[in-house]
């Protein structure tokens, strides 16, 4: 599946091993663009990291993720802001389970772009009411996040 596999100790016991995997661009993108959730990093002017959670969609390379009609304290949301200030973007995706060999987590590092024009957010907008049906029922009034994916990585305890 084009995984990698590293040998990584975990003690100082030489015989306590554990293997891990590298995942490739593609198993990375696949495992990511299946999420239901991801994080969302910026960071303020001060360099100090801002983390959100967000609904999401992928298209090749590019994710997108809008402001939506949810409760928010503000319209003038911090991570708009702080991707006008600085484009450079994280956003990370995984799977926890008490069986720790079904552990994954995925992250695309990229430059975010604010879409705000009708006809700039219809494409992504499609995208993200067909996987999350409020978006069908409650259209998001933007703007979206456009992030263009620079470098996909990722990491899984075991090949599924």
């Amino acid at each position: 599946m084009g995984l990698r596999t590293r040998i990584e100790p975990v003690h100082t016991d030489t015989t306590t091993e554990v293997r891990t995997l590298n995942l490739s661009v593609d198993e990375a993108r696949r495992r990511f663009s299946g999420a239901a959730v991801a994080r969302l990093a910026t960071v303020r002017e001060t360099g100090q990291p801002h983390l959100v959670p967000v609904t999401f969609a992928v298209d090749g390379d590019h994710i997108y993720t809008a402001v939506d009609a949810k409760p928010k304290t503000t319209t003038n949301l911090r991570r708009l802001r702080n991707i006008a200030a600085n484009p450079r973007v994280a956003l990370l995706a995984d799977h926890y389970a008490t069986d720790w060999d079904e552990l994954w987590w995925a992250r695309a590092d990229g430059i975010a772009a604010l879409l705000d024009r009708p006809a700039d957010m219809a494409r992504p907008l499609e995208l993200l009411a067909a996987r999350y049906p409020q978006y069908r029922a409650s259209v998001p009034a933007g703007p979206v996040i456009s992030v263009l994916v620079e470098r996909w990585s990722g990491w899984a305890a075991a090949a599924r």
